[in-house]
């Protein structure tokens, strides 16, 4: 619910930093998602998509800071064509966009892909689901990058903005080598994590069918035991 409810609100924004602010529910349904296939694929992924979650929308929201600081305004309208006179920062919100929307080679790919194997593999209409929520968010991120990078300069004041200082890509250029990496090279982080993910999965599934042996009167006294332990 939450990755098909976040990115039809998201579609409908003229505000770029609610547009960014609702598309984070959306992603982090991804990460509900995978943790409730409750297997290999999607508990890594749902991981990996907290810290691609960060990486990404901590840097759209960079971006949409460093526009709002020159034009003081976050209106979508407002801008246009913005390509033309600030190509380092359009070429820098292009990779952050289709990091957001998960192109292969960047971060959010990795995570997005493990999330809808695992739900596919516990169940296909929550893949399919989350399939969709994919398909719509490619469509509003795109549809947005189009809107404030494309078209004619209608608006007198976008031709006075200034391009990224060297402040602003230093603090850039990180977020950018992060995305490539963790899209390029995940196994840097998979090999720390499969062992703790796999005992995890382990100590769940145990308890799990333990309480299913039990009989509902000793369930109710294992929990009344837990709760007098605390």
């Amino acid at each position: 619910v939450g990755i098909i409810y976040g990115a039809l609100v998201s579609m409908m924004q003229d505000d770029l930093k609610r547009l960014v602010a609702f598309s984070s529910v959306s992603h982090l349904g991804y990460v509900m998602l995978g943790m409730f296939a409750f297997n290999m694929q999607g508990v890594e992924g749902s991981v990996y998509q907290m810290l691609n979650h960060g990486i990404s929308t901590g840097s759209l929201f960079l971006i949409v800071g460093i526009i709002y600081e020159r034009r003081h305004t976050r209106m979508i309208a407002d801008f246009g064509g913005l390509s033309r006179v600030m190509p380092i920062y359009a070429a820098i919100f292009m990779i952050v966009t289709l990091s957001s929307i998960g192109l292969p080679g960047t971060n959010g790919f990795v995570g997005e892909f493990l999330i809808l194997l695992g739900a596919f593999k516990a169940r296909t209409l929550y893949g399919v689901l989350g399939a969709t929520g994919v398909v719509l968010g490619a469509a509003y991120m795109l549809w947005m990058f189009q809107r404030v990078m494309f078209g004619e300069i209608k608006n007198p004041e976008n031709l006075k903005l200034q391009d990224l200082n060297i402040r602003e890509i230093a603090y850039m250029v990180p977020m950018i080598v992060m995305i490539f990496v963790m899209g390029i090279y995940p196994k840097l982080f998979f090999q720390k994590m499969d062992v703790t993910v796999e005992h995890f999965l382990k100590d769940v599934r145990t308890k799990y069918e333990a309480t299913l042996d039990q009989t509902p009167s000793q369930a109710i006294l294992a929990n009344e035991f837990r709760l007098d332990q605390r």
